[in-house]
Formats: C-alpha cells, structure tokens, sequence
C-alpha cells in the first residue's frame, strides 16, 4: 500500500475542542499530514491562540469559535466553516466534559450537563456536518468514544453513560449514513495525561493503580492518538466503517 493513501493533502477538517489537551493534538495531526484544519472551543481568543501556535508552526489552521452545546451556535458555525472551506471532508467530534462524584448524590443538571456535551453535541455536530457530506457523496467523522464506552468506574456515571452512547451513536450513523459515502467511526482512549485527568495524575495512589492496570505500564501521550486519527480519516481506512479502535496501552485486553 502506498503512503499516500494517508496523505490528507487538500482536505478541510473540523476538530471541536481542540484549544487544547486531545483535540489540540488531533488538530496539529492532521494538519501536519496535510489537511486545512479548523480548531474549536468556546473561548474565542483560547481559540485563535490555538490556531496561531499551529500556523506558527507551518500548519494550515483557522479559529472556529461556538459553544458545542447551543444548537444555534452550531448551525451558523458548520455553515461558516462550510463557507470557509468550500466544505469540510473531516469531522472530528472531541469536545467532552467530566464531572465526578458518586451517582447517589449527582445533581440531575450535573447529568445534563455530561449527557448534552459529551453525547448530544455529538449527534448534533455529526448530524449538521452529514447533511453537507451527503450531498458531496463523501466524509469522514471520527467520534471521541472512550475506554469508559466499555468499562466504568465509581465516580464517573454520567461520563461512561455518554461515552457508552457514543459507541452505539457511531454505529447508528454508520449504518444510516455509510450509503451516503461517509464512514463513521470512533477512537476510544484509555487513561492520557491531560488536562482533563490532571488531579488524577496527581493522585499518587490513583497514578500507581494506572500503572499497574495498564498493561504499557504508564498513562498515554495525547500524541499517541495522532496516527489512529490519520488513518481514520484517510483513503487506508476506507472500507473500515462503524468501529471503536481502542488506544488504551492494553487496559481492555486483560483484567
């Protein structure tokens, strides 16, 4: 097979919440490896400064600011970034939240507020993009699942109950949009050293359970994800639709 069936040359991509932390190194990936990439996040000035450390760095990137949780936002948004692009060929959906705490004491808007950013705002974004693609006979979106779409652990409920829909929200647009031309699929992460795990991290007795659960021995690089992401949205993976590959360093592998 040739290496330029990874080569994302002449693509536009649009990676939600990716000022930073994973999206951020999704962003850069498939920039470097040749698509014109649009970053997201609430923040507009997080934004554009997101956007211009990677033009700095000779990646071909533009800020697309909106809130993934307002529908309305994210209809002028796709259109703008459909206007901007003269139409987006990849869709990475990576905007998530997490609130712990035990399911006895959680607060329903705390459930909400999980369900609606990390599963909702996928259908949301997913179905807005689609409606583009079809038309073009062509696309690509890669969801954000989670080693929690198979798995949980206390204190994590309304995160693994949307991770979990994820996994089923990608199979249901891939059978439903696949006749369409769009592959669908998904990348699951295990524990990653990021913002978002940053007291877990810190955690000496949570950071030593990782390493030993983990069968790599260690927590993930966000960089780590780069090369799942690549392939997914290029021409290789073009016959792989509805999947979650799993980057976990083998957590689901054993017990």
């Amino acid at each position: 097979m040739s290496l330029k069936r990874f080569d994302l040359a002449g693509r536009a991509a649009l990676v939600t919440g990716s000022s930073r932390g994973i999206g951020l190194a999704l962003a850069r990936g498939l920039g470097e490896a040749g698509a014109r990439v649009m970053l997201n996040a609430r923040d507009p000035a997080q934004t554009q400064a997101a956007a211009q450390a990677l033009r700095n760095d000779g990646v071909e990137a533009e800020a697309c600011a909106f809130d993934v949780t307002d529908p309305g936002q994210v209809a002028d948004a796709i259109a703008d970034c459909e206007r901007r692009t003269g139409g987006l060929d990849i869709l990475i959906n990576n905007a998530g939240i997490q609130r712990r705490g035990p399911l006895l004491d959680a607060p329903e808007e705390i459930w909400a507020q999980v369900l609606d950013t990390n599963l909702t705002a996928v259908f949301r974004i997913g179905r807005e993009v689609a409606r583009r693609m079809a038309p073009r006979g062509k696309g690509r979106i890669i969801n954000i699942a989670s080693l929690m779409s198979e798995v949980a652990r206390p204190g994590v409920g309304p995160y693994a109950a949307a991770k979990g829909g994820v996994k089923m929200l990608t199979r249901a647009m891939c059978v439903e949009w696949a006749p369409f031309g769009i592959s669908v699929n998904a990348i699951g992460p295990g524990y990653f050293a990021t913002e978002l795990n940053a007291e877990l991290v810190a955690d000496a007795t949570f950071d030593a359970w990782i390493r030993a659960r983990t069968p790599a021995g260690r927590w993930g690089d966000v960089e780590e994800l780069v090369g799942a992401a690549i392939f997914l949205a290029s021409d290789a993976a073009s016959f792989v639709n509805g999947q979650v590959l799993y980057v976990d360093g083998g957590v689901l592998a054993g017990l």
